[in-house]
């Protein structure tokens, strides 16, 4: 009789363990990475790539029709202004401030209608490459506008003041 009882306190360990391990996929599977994690993440692997002259990681978080500062830049030049820094073995130091966000709600069209404005303090540094010190500090006040793109938010907006 004990053998039985011990099996079945075993078989009851077993499915305990079972059901924790259920559970735990199910919140892992059911919980999603907030929206503003999510930007805030974009927004720091676009600063990383930038600092690494990596044009194509920082257009990754860019949408195709972006523009800046009113239509003045638009992604090819971005992409442009990229390669041009990396082919000149420039290093690029860039500090992100804290990032505020705002959650703007849109008539619903084909590419959705949430939209969220990041908002902060860019600070880039720059010189050639082998230089102790940076020769250039310019600081950017950054408003960012991004929009979910197949399940991703891109940038679609950005402007920029000294």
């Amino acid at each position: 009789m004990n053998a039985g009882i011990r099996r079945i306190g075993v078989q009851c360990r077993v499915l305990a363990v079972a059901g924790v391990m259920c559970a735990l996929s199910l919140f892992t599977a059911c919980h999603r990475t907030p929206d503003e994690q999510q930007i805030r993440q974009a927004i720091e692997s676009a600063a990383s790539a930038a600092r690494g002259n990596d044009a194509k990681g920082v257009l990754a978080v860019v949408s195709d029709d972006f523009t800046g500062n009113d239509g003045d830049f638009d992604k090819r030049e971005l992409g442009q202004m990229l390669a041009l820094r990396a082919l000149r073995q420039d290093r690029t130091g860039v500090l992100i401030g804290p990032i505020s966000f705002e959650h703007k709600s849109l008539p619903r069209t084909r590419s959705g209608g949430d939209r969220i404005v990041a908002t902060f303090r860019l600070t880039l540094t720059g010189g050639k490459a082998g230089e102790l010190l940076p020769d250039q500090v310019k600081v950017y006040d950054m408003t960012t506008a991004w929009r979910r793109e197949g399940g991703e938010w891109r940038c679609y907006d950005a402007s920029w003041s000294r």
